[in-house]
């Protein structure tokens, strides 16, 4: 941990260093390319010691096979390769570490290489190997449409804003920053002669750097006072079960959920800060024409806090691992994509227990949760009491079901997991039965993705 903390905070002044004196107007992409990389080994190496071997060995291999392999093949090939590398990683650490936490934990950064693997792989297809009119406007906007070098492909997977935390992102925007063509892409979507301008204005991240460093600093802070004193374990102690009733166990499930969740909200604020303090992530102006550094956030803490259903929970958590989900699984799952899609998520994160439960509870509690949205929502929308009384309503629910939910996640192991839904009667297990064999399904279908295609058809059928 102290590794981790020296490393991205040494990497944050790295950034400031790169955007200053490596910008685009200052040096070639070939030059910012081999920093951003050899910084990127140094810190794995640093950080992880001999384990970040780990890390070059699934590297390599992918380019092999990005080099080698068909087009009509790459993703799958990557895929597997990548997904597979990272599963006996994974398994390694309860048959041989017996559920421990290494010291030097190098499964992080190669969750986030995984990410980045499947990620170019698959976009990469959707450039070269289909035709525009099969993909929608997302992976038309983000196809590749040719191999990257080997620079390119290094500086991509082990850049050193991202090598530590993360996040994953798109190949393409990572070349556009890499080229200085990144923020300007972004303006050019604004008429900056309308609002007065001349010309284009040349937005700076302090902004967003310092104000996320006040929300790691919060984290920080309350990570320290409030995880200690409130465990996970404390809700399956057998005194604590036999002397609390079961609506104040549900209202400590809350708090110690709670207290669980400011590591996160630390690690990958400072990670979203890092790759801003080198000018990336720059995702545009919004209405009011604040210019906005979140096109690599992990979380929107607000929204998160405030959620009302499952699904703008999720969307709000971890958002490129979602945006990931989506891209490589959910988009081109044949059948049931939002059970593989949970089930790839679990797989990615690793093989304990735990990671299981939560994550097939959670395709139940989905399920359950849009049956109700899409067959009760409807009748508290004609007034605002109505509507404010719904949203009190999910809210608790929500949060309430997001604990139960990610308990087992933190648990890890089978005998604590039973213990807890055991403690408290697997009640939203059975609750989300009941209202999926009660309430009607409305299929899900792919008109949305349909229409997409067929606008994109249109576009390049008018050209």
């Amino acid at each position: 941990q102290i590794n981790f903390v020296a490393c991205q905070l040494f990497a944050l002044l790295a950034a400031f260093w790169f955007r200053i004196y490596l910008s685009p107007s200052h040096a070639s992409s070939a030059v910012r390319h081999a920093f951003a990389t050899l910084f990127g080994i140094y810190f794995a190496v640093f950080c992880f010691g001999w384990y970040s071997i780990h890390l070059f060995v699934l590297v390599m291999m992918n380019y092999g096979i990005m080099n080698m392999a068909s087009i009509p093949n790459i993703h799958r090939y990557s895929f597997v390769v990548a997904m597979g590398y990272l599963t006996l990683c994974h398994i390694s650490r309860i048959y041989i570490f017996h559920y421990g936490i290494l010291t030097t934990d190098f499964s992080g950064p190669l969750m986030i290489i995984t990410q980045k693997i499947t990620t170019l792989a698959c976009q990469l297809h959707d450039g070269i190997g289909r035709q525009a009119e099969e993909l929608t406007a997302e992976q038309n906007r983000l196809a590749v449409k040719s191999r990257p070098s080997l620079l390119e492909y290094l500086s991509y997977l082990l850049n050193f804003m991202s090598i530590i935390a993360g996040p994953c992102s798109n190949y393409k925007d990572y070349i556009a920053f890499i080229e200085g063509r990144h923020v300007h892409m972004k303006l050019l979507e604004v008429n900056w002669k309308q609002k007065g301008y001349d010309r284009l204005p040349d937005p700076s991240p302090t902004g967003a750097v310092m104000y996320k460093l006040c929300i790691t600093l919060v984290s920080l802070i309350l990570f320290l006072t409030l995880t200690k004193n409130f465990p996970m374990a404390y809700i399956i102690d057998n005194e604590f079960l036999d002397k609390t009733p079961f609506l104040s166990r549900l209202g400590y499930l809350y708090v110690v959920t709670q207290a669980a969740k400011p590591k996160y909200y630390f690690a990958w604020t400072l990670a979203d800060a890092v790759n801003n303090a080198a000018g990336y992530g720059f995702s545009g102006v919004d209405e009011r024409g604040t210019f906005r550094w979140d096109l690599l956030s992990n979380l929107n803490i607000w929204n998160i806090e405030t959620a009302t259903s499952f699904k703008m929970y999720i969307e709000n958590w971890n958002i490129q691992t979602a945006a990931w989900l989506k891209r490589v699984c959910y988009d081109r799952a044949p059948w049931y994509p939002t059970a593989l899609t949970f089930i790839l998520s679990a797989l990615w994160h690793g093989i304990y227990p735990g990671y299981y439960f939560t994550f097939l509870t959670g395709i139940l509690i989905t399920l359950a949760a849009r049956a109700i949205r899409n067959n009760c929502r409807h009748y508290f929308l004609s007034s605002v009491p109505l509507k404010i009384a719904y949203d009190i309503v999910t809210w608790a629910v929500t949060q309430l079901a997001v604990c139960y939910t990610v308990a087992p996640f933190v648990m890890l192991a089978v005998e604590p997991t039973i213990k807890f839904y055991k403690s408290v009667y697997f009640h939203m297990h059975i609750l989300s039965i009941l209202v999926l064999l009660l309430l009607p399904i409305r299929p899900q279908t792919h008109s949305v993705r349909r229409a997409q295609n067929q606008a994109v058809l249109n576009s390049i059928k008018s050209k």
